[in-house]
């Protein structure tokens, strides 16, 4: 009997052999500030190993952008942090103190800033071109978001949102299926199980999912 062919590699770079566009983020990104699962990935006919300083913006610490297992972020995907936060209490908003000299003497100014703690990408999760999330924002496991959009509110589980604000356009699936998928959470699977039932997952009932799962 011929061995069990071996699942795709979750640590290569490049996973897809002739298009450097696309990148696996868990083995590209460095910073502690980045938290990201197994197989998510990004397209870029550019540069897509810049996603670190060309797509997490503004991203001072100590909030972290974490990103689930099995994401698919398009080409420009942004992702804006408590970073980018301005003071708007008071007549300016400039931001004096950072441009040095004696304004520095007023950084006291700057501290405070409104934060919305992490940003949170469930998995399999699907950002289309250009879509921005801004701070504080969770994306449920199992979401699609539309190209173009910009999230400013957290998005459902399973729901498909777009727009600017983003707004849940439809869910994928009624409550009942949903609880069930996330109870399911086939993201955790083994990757030779997974590898086994890739046809149910991708197009299966959640009925089929159910029966697929491990014991």
């Amino acid at each position: 009997m011929p061995p069990f062919p071996a699942p795709a590699d979750p640590t290569a770079l490049h996973p897809m052999e002739g298009q450097p566009r696309v990148v696996l983020l868990k083995p590209l990104v460095t910073s502690p500030l980045i938290e990201v699962g197994e197989f998510s990935y990004y397209d870029d006919p550019d540069d897509p190993t810049a996603f670190e300083t060309r797509n997490v913006l503004y991203h001072y610490g100590p909030e972290k952008l974490v990103i689930g297992k099995f994401c698919a972020l398009a080409t420009g995907v942004r992702f804006l942090m408590n970073g980018a936060n301005h003071r708007m209490d008071g007549p300016s908003t400039f931001p004096f103190p950072m441009m040095g000299g004696s304004w520095t003497d007023h950084r006291g100014l700057l501290a405070g800033l409104p934060v919305r703690g992490d940003t949170v990408i469930g998995n399999d999760v699907w950002i289309g071109h250009g879509a921005t999330v801004m701070p504080g924002v969770r994306i449920g496991h199992g979401a699609i978001v539309a190209a173009g959009s910009v999230v400013t509110r957290d998005i459902p589980d399973y729901a498909v949102a777009g727009g600017n604000p983003a707004g849940v356009i439809r869910h994928r699936y009624d409550e009942k299926d949903t609880a069930r998928l996330l109870d399911l959470a086939w993201w955790d699977w083994s990757l030779d199980h997974l590898t086994a039932h890739l046809p149910t997952v991708m197009s299966g009932t959640v009925d089929a999912l159910e029966a697929a799962a491990p014991r």
